[in-house]
Formats: structure tokens, C-alpha cells, sequence
């Protein structure tokens, strides 16, 4: 889990607000499994996913998505260790 250290960093903002929207939908389960991540095609962000929100239920994993979007500039990208510029 390399990437773990990063927590949601590595993420786009799109990303972020897709995973939410599985979420709302009830199509992607918590607490997270790399089965549920895959079948809603977030396998490649496993790594992060799990190292920052492994175990939370579903209202703490919505809390900290909403957050983390409305944290993030608009208008930004990440460099390559995932700080906004």
C-alpha cells in the first residue's frame, strides 16, 4: 500500500464526486472491499481508497468525500505528490 500514505490526494476532483455518486445510489457499499471498488470500476484506486477510508460506514465515507471536494479549488491540478497548484 504505497499509495496509502496520500489518502485522497492522488484522486481528481471527477473522481471523488463519481465515487460519491455510486455511493448515493446505494451501488457502492461501505465499509469498502476491493470486490464492491471493482465492480464500480475503482480497482486502480484501491490502495487509496482503502488506506483512508477503510472501516467507515457509510455516512462518515459520504462526510469526508463532501468535504474533501469542497476543499479542493476549482480550477487546479495536482503535482505529481498530489499537492494543488
Amino acid at each position: 500500500m504505497m499509495e496509502a500514505g496520500k489518502g485522497l490526494r492522488g484522486l481528481t476532483t471527477e473522481e471523488l464526486k463519481k465515487l460519491l455518486g455510486h455511493i448515493y445510489r446505494k451501488e457502492l457499499l461501505c465499509p469498502f472491499t476491493i470486490e464492491n471498488l471493482t465492480r464500480v470500476g475503482f480497482q486502480h484506486r484501491h490502495d487509496q481508497l482503502m488506506g483512508a477510508l477503510r472501516n467507515l460506514d457509510e455516512t462518515a465515507v459520504q462526510a469526508v468525500l463532501v468535504c474533501v471536494i469542497a476543499e479542493r479549488p476549482k480550477n487546479t491540478i495536482a503535482d505529481d505528490d498530489g499537492f494543488l497548484f
